[in-house]
């Protein structure tokens, strides 16, 4: 190396020194060492918070798998229930239509017999010395009748309180279903099958079946 260049080196790093106070090397050292701490400090933080979060993250998914175990249970038992509650429901309303058909059928068998003591009854000519009672006798079997017609309202009216009514039949179509046909008749003003005569009304209990109406039936070829 030139030796004019040498020189002129070791001036400046003398100059550099004689500028430099003391302890500033070392403080510049320190700062470094300080923030090569402070970023290990910010990683070792974040490595931490990863974790954490990690472990948070694998909580919450077990606990939204236990809700989910939970609430499939939950549903599965309700449905089971409900399932449960029907068919209690059911069985105690088929227990009651058993216990009160009969009573039903019994109360409509009163009906029939007061509905028939209704009918004009065909009667003889009374003879002469017969007529003199002839009105107290119609005031008295007006009066009876008034009687039955009443009793015969309360049966009905008892009856349609639990949902029982007559079968409609008269002027349709004869129909298995609700009727059989006791008799047939040939009336050429009836379209044939109509049904033309209710002999023994038929009932509906709750929009079911309760007793068969007996009916006669128009027919052509009678």
């Amino acid at each position: 190396m030139d030796e004019t260049l040498k020189q002129e080196l070791l001036g400046r790093f003398a100059t550099y020194l004689d500028v430099i106070k003391p302890g500033e090397a070392d403080v510049d050292a320190a700062a470094d060492e300080r923030e090569e701490a402070d970023l290990f400090s910010i990683f070792v933080e974040l490595a931490g918070l990863r974790n954490e979060t990690r472990t948070q993250s694998r909580l919450v998914k077990e606990a939204i798998d236990r809700f989910r175990d939970v609430f499939e249970t939950l549903q599965s038992s309700h449905a089971m229930l409900e399932q449960d509650l029907k068919r209690t429901r059911a069985e105690a309303d088929n227990r009651e239509r058993m216990l009160i058909k009969p009573l039903l059928l019994d109360i409509i068998d009163i009906r029939d017999r007061l509905a028939s003591g209704l009918k004009p009854a065909a009667t003889a000519m009374p003879r002469w010395y017969e007529r003199f009672l002839a009105n107290r006798q119609r005031e008295t079997a007006e009066a009876w009748r008034e009687g039955l017609r009443m009793t015969l309202r309360r049966i009905d009216t008892l009856l349609a309180d639990r949902r029982v009514v007559p079968a409609e039949t008269v002027g349709r179509p004869f129909d298995p279903r609700i009727a059989t046909a006791v008799a047939t008749v040939a009336d050429p003003y009836v379209a044939d099958g109509i049904v033309v005569e209710d002999v023994r009304p038929g009932f509906l209990w709750q929009g079911e079946l309760l007793r068969l109406a007996e009916v006669v039936v128009a027919k052509r070829n009678a």
